[in-house]
């Protein structure tokens, strides 16, 4: 009896197993292409490493990286490894980042994506930066609609989180603007830059984004 309970557990774990490689073969095959998206001033589409020099630019500035657990660029190599491995991340099905690029000319200026994807959760973290000549100008308002729209919509997500420095107030209104609600702050979290740090943390439900 043993013996046939065991040989159904393991078939049961093999069926298992396989239902959920074709719901991540489906999600791949539906997404062969990276997702590219419009707004009013701006095309979001995937970075690519002809785009590094951009990516240099903005994060070679200290009021960029001030609340990023990186320190500042010194070569556009490291911008390329950067951008390496967003698209990683993405061929392995593990995450998306946009770059933010202008309709005028093309140039990326800022980036915006979905990491630490947990699917058997449902749910995954939404990060952004954008250069300083664009602060204050509603870009993040304007691009994280149609992002949000995609995580919940293609990617079936029920939650999306964000963690962000307690003294980051740009990003703080610029969530809250965007429906997500504070949920706390974790205490020392997080070790950046020599020091425990911690994390203010917001999220966004479907039921709340649909409303």
């Amino acid at each position: 009896m043993y013996f046939w309970i065991s040989i159904f557990i393991s078939t049961l774990s093999g069926i298992i197993a396989i239902s959920q490689f074709f719901v991540l073969f489906a999600y791949d095959q539906r997404n062969k292409n990276f997702p590219r998206m419009e707004t009013k001033r701006f095309v979001l589409r995937q970075i690519e490493l002809t785009d590094a020099e951009e990516v240099f630019y903005y994060f070679s500035q200290y009021e960029v990286m001030k609340y990023y657990d990186l320190d500042v660029l010194k070569d556009v190599s490291e911008a390329r490894r950067i951008i390496k491995n967003w698209q990683t991340k993405y061929h392995k099905n593990e995450g998306l980042r946009w770059g933010i690029a202008t309709k005028e000319d093309n140039k990326i200026i800022g980036s915006c994506g979905f990491h630490n994807w947990e699917k058997e959760h449902f749910k995954a973290e939404i990060g952004f930066e954008v250069t300083p000549e664009y602060w204050r100008s509603g870009v993040m308002t304007e691009v994280l609609q149609p992002i949000l729209t995609y995580g919940f919509e293609k990617m079936e997500l029920h939650r999306i989180e964000a963690l962000y420095d307690p003294d980051n107030m740009a990003s703080k209104k610029t969530l809250e603007k965007a429906g997500f609600i504070y949920e706390g702050t974790l205490r020392e979290s997080a070790f950046e830059k020599g020091q425990f740090c911690d994390a203010s943390i917001c999220s966004l439900l479907k039921k709340e984004f649909a409303k």
